[in-house]
């Protein structure tokens, strides 16, 4: 079965190498393999020492590396869409024409990018993908992207189409607004489409998973810790917690003493914080990690001896929908933080959960649509909310 594999972290914790080892790990196992960067600010090319751009490249046997260029994707592939983007806001603005379409809807470059990794999981051969992210803030806007812009469809695109048909053929002389034509509402459409199979392939977890990358340091320990319980309340499946960049413990030099009693510390708050996800150690190595030798080491070091490095490893928590006597409970674990840190409401036919600065506005399914909220607890890492 083919699998997706996405990295991500707070920069500077070596991720790029950590994905790209997995990346060599299984090419060496005869698997065809891409490596995907979705970072806008690309390092592949300087990890591999070879120019990489916007289409696939061979790195070495059985592997292809790949830095996504959304600008590229969406002239490419919706053409007809953007065009409409474009002349929407040359007839708002026709004194500016080369204002940028990415200000038409804040993220589009996340969405290509993500849409453009379905297109090559759909229609390539390659039978894993490893996908480099963006730092942990990044990420988090790359993957809720696909299920925020599919529930602003979902609840304005009826009334969207309606209004094309109306005012379309009047929409040039009273609003002075160039509005999409069929061909542009076509590939609209298909995007629709597009976003609710993307949903449902990151969300897959026999398919896709996410891995963490971090360091035995505060700062980056407490930032993983957040981006875990950020993934858990998007219901994506996290399965590995990578440890990088850990001193060797036999170094007979006072001057690193007090560095290896942080280290352990904060390797013990790791391992406690994850306990049910897997943990790989990695050395902090006497040299830049550059070219496919040196990222050979973090295989040889520390992939090899994981015969299940590829296997599915899916979570036994998540979002979780149970019925009740009295009705139904929606479960949702959210690791790491305490309940007065999560608020809930219901909006109409959503549940909307907020924690922080990011939120998560849930369709209830059509058998919840007309019950209500009769309560919300928060035990033991899970958010449960009756429903009545």
């Amino acid at each position: 079965m083919k699998r997706i594999l996405i990295f991500t972290g707070k920069g500077g914790v070596g991720k790029t190498s950590v994905a790209a080892a997995h990346a060599l790990k299984s090419a060496q196992e005869g698997h065809k393999t891409l490596i995907v960067s979705t970072d806008m600010a690309h390092n592949l090319g300087d990890l591999f020492n070879i120019p990489i751009g916007k289409e696939e490249v061979k790195v070495a046997e059985h592997l292809y590396a790949l830095e996504i260029d959304p600008n590229y994707v969406m002239e490419k592939d919706f053409k007809n869409m953007m065009q409409a983007f474009k002349n929407m806001i040359a007839s708002i603005n026709p004194d500016n024409a080369e204002i940028d379409e990415f200000t038409m809807v804040p993220g589009m470059d996340e969405l290509f990018s993500l849409l453009k990794i379905q297109e090559l999981y759909n229609n390539s051969d390659y039978e894993r993908i490893i996908v480099d992210c963006a730092p942990t803030g990044e990420t988090l806007s790359l993957l809720k992207f696909p299920e925020l812009m599919c529930w602003y469809m979902d609840k304005f695109f009826p009334i969207g189409k309606v209004a094309m048909r109306i005012l379309s053929p009047v929409s040039k002389t009273l609003f002075k607004i160039q509005l999409p034509d069929r061909h542009a509402m076509s590939d609209i459409e298909t995007l629709y489409v597009k976003l609710i199979e993307l949903q449902e392939l990151l969300k897959n977890k026999a398919v896709s998973s996410v891995r963490l990358v971090t360091m035995p340091e505060k700062m980056v320990v407490e930032e993983t810790k957040r981006n875990y319980m950020y993934m858990k309340l998007y219901n994506y499946n996290v399965d590995g917690i990578f440890i990088n960049r850990i001193l060797p413990t036999g170094i007979n030099n006072p001057f690193f003493d007090e560095w290896l009693n942080i280290q352990k510390k904060y390797i013990e708050e790791i391992e406690t914080s994850f306990k049910e996800v897997p943990k790989y150690y990695i050395p902090w190595y006497d040299t830049d990690l550059l070219g496919l030798d040196a990222i050979n080491r973090i295989c040889e070091d520390v992939l090899n001896e994981k015969t299940d490095l590829f296997e599915i490893k899916a979570d036994t928590e998540g979002e979780q929908y149970e019925q009740t006597e009295k009705g139904y409970d929606l479960k949702l674990f959210l690791p790491n933080i305490t309940k007065d840190a999560v608020a809930v409401h219901l909006s109409g036919s959503d549940v909307i959960v907020k924690i922080g600065n990011y939120k998560r506005n849930i369709p209830m399914p059509n058998t919840l649509r007309g019950m209500d909220v009769t309560s919300a607890t928060f035990e033991e890492s899970t958010l449960v909310i009756q429903f009545q």
